[in-house]
């Protein structure tokens, strides 16, 4: 299902931003992939990319035509909204982006609960969650060796 901005359920983007959210366009791709070193090293990741964008998973957050950030939605855990990736470009990591991002897919999320994860390891995106109004729902082992994943929930219905 492609992501849709739903009015009715929009966030407030964090104060002083100056950038825009939107839909990813096939053409914002490479700019995608340039922002996200894991995408330059993986073929896997450049594909679930392409293949966000294409289906309209994808929203990028974008500042005098500058890529700042992307985020993947779908709406297939278990029935439910699933933010599957945020990636802000490091030159803009800790400046709200990726709070603007989640508000965005808040907005755009047609379930009353929003799911996403992150590795215990990754303490940042732990904390990101927290300061976005997410709470923990519970974990999954066995994903990636010895880092457990952190299953997160918002309720917005």
């Amino acid at each position: 299902m492609p992501v849709k901005f739903a009015p009715h359920r929009a966030a407030p983007l964090p104060a002083a931003t100056n950038w825009l959210i939107r839909q990813a366009l096939p053409a914002d791709v490479p700019a995608l992939i340039a922002m996200d070193s894991y995408a330059a090293a993986h073929a896997s990741r450049r594909a679930f990319i392409d293949d966000a964008v294409i289906g309209r998973h994808c929203l990028v957050a974008v500042t005098a035509g500058q890529h700042v950030g992307y985020l993947v939605l779908t709406h297939d855990f278990f029935g439910h909204g699933f933010v599957a990736l945020v990636v802000v470009a490091e030159a803009h990591q800790r400046q709200g982006a990726a709070l603007g991002l989640l508000a965005a897919a808040e907005a755009a999320c047609t379930t009353p609960k929003l799911f996403t994860s992150c590795n215990a390891s990754n303490s940042a995106s732990q904390a990101l969650m927290v300061k976005a109004g997410f709470v923990p729902s519970g974990r999954i082992e066995n994903l990636d060796e010895q880092d457990p994943e952190l299953v997160y929930v918002k309720f917005i219905g």
